[in-house]
């Protein structure tokens, strides 16, 4: 197992410790699910919840549902959520992420690859359904990528430029989609700053995430964060630490080469591990952190000086926290997924903490 050098040890060390804290910020249990595991998460601007769950051989109903009274509803309907593989273009395969976009419209991410087995390149899509009809307007195929290797996982949309911006740790690479044509393009799959440092081993109370195989868990570009003002991207690797951004202008310039758009990329230095990331009203950019079982953020600065890593919440409940959500509420919404405590990773022993949860924190003042 690699480890940080001893300087950057103590440059992290310190950077983290002295973080500003919210001792007084306390996390909030919004609701419990049972033996569904709770992954994507979206919050819409009248404060809907909406939840992934994988599709899982055992205890699987709904790949997509609405916490409505702390209970799940099958959204947008019954029959998306069936269990039909043989229609992988009008079912949920595997639905991953979601994200509500500035218009209030929720954009569902379905990389369509169920728990332990390859993905149905027919099954990738994106959804984009409409919350005042609850109705699906369009669904995006990605025919023009190469769906076999592909692995999308988070999304982000721009609707200013009408883009949607999607992490793909299957090839290391962030994908841009039109969401006019429906046409994509594969950006930084040769970049270093998406992909995982292959020596880095994950490791959570002591003990090292690995498979029945001894294979580490590993993760390229992952959590993706789109700034209010569409001014940035923050992305970053799971299996690494630093934290990475690059602005949308040049994402989307079609001028640029493949290494000098990678030259554009800026480290935004070092932040520890990290799985989902979302940015707020204010630029702050939220992180979550299955380590330490907390939730950080970065304060916005153009310089390093004026940026700040600051330790939102700590809490024991904070297994492996996975997507977050932003209410019109004032706080933020997490999932926790304790990947990391499922059989996969424990030599085929269940060692999860049932029920599991969503939560939520109040936002910094």
């Amino acid at each position: 197992m690699k480890t940080l050098s001893v300087t950057l040890f103590f440059l992290l060390s310190s950077f983290i410790a002295s973080a500003q804290s919210h001792p007084s910020t306390k996390l909030e249990t919004v609701a419990q699910f049972g033996r569904h595991q709770p992954i994507g998460l979206g919050v819409s601007q009248d404060n809907r919840i909406f939840v992934t769950f994988p599709k899982n051989p055992i205890n699987y109903d709904y790949g997509l549902a609405e916490i409505v009274h702390g209970k799940r509803i099958p959204y947008p309907n019954a029959e998306w959520n069936q269990w039909d593989s043989l229609n992988p273009q009008h079912r949920f395969i595997n639905v991953q992420a979601l994200f509500v976009d500035q218009t209030n419209d929720l954009w569902v991410l379905d990389p369509a690859s169920p728990s332990g087995q390859k993905a149905i390149p027919e099954g990738i899509k994106l959804l984009k359904i409409n919350l005042k009809t609850n109705q699906v307007e369009r669904v995006y195929r990605f025919e023009d990528l190469p769906r076999e290797r592909t692995g999308l996982n988070d999304v982000q949309i721009d609707t200013r430029r009408q883009k949607a911006y999607l992490s793909d740790p299957g090839r290391g690479a962030i994908v841009v989609l039109d969401l006019r044509s429906g046409k994509s393009r594969t950006v930084l799959d040769t970049a270093p700053s998406t992909k995982a440092d292959p020596d880095f081993v994950l490791t959570i109370d002591g003990k090292e995430v690995r498979d029945s195989r001894g294979n580490p868990f590993r993760s390229n570009v992952n959590g993706i964060a789109l700034t209010h003002d569409f001014k940035y991207l923050y992305f970053r690797p799971i299996t690494q630490t630093k934290l990475y951004r690059i602005t949308v202008d040049d994402l989307v310039n079609l001028n640029l080469s493949p290494a000098e758009l990678s030259g554009r990329v800026e480290s935004m230095g070092e932040t520890g591990v990290s799985h989902g990331m979302i940015a707020d009203k204010a630029g702050r950019i939220y992180l979550t952190d299955s380590p330490d079982k907390a939730i950080r953020y970065v304060t916005p600065g153009e310089s390093t000086a004026e940026r700040r890593l600051r330790v939102l919440v700590q809490d024991n409940r904070l297994l492996w926290p996975d997507s977050f959500g932003i209410g019109t509420d004032g706080y933020l919404y997490v999932t926790a997924a304790q990947i990391h405590r499922t059989r996969r990773y424990n030599n085929g022993e269940d060692n999860v903490v049932y029920p599991f949860g969503l939560y939520r924190v109040k936002l910094p003042e």
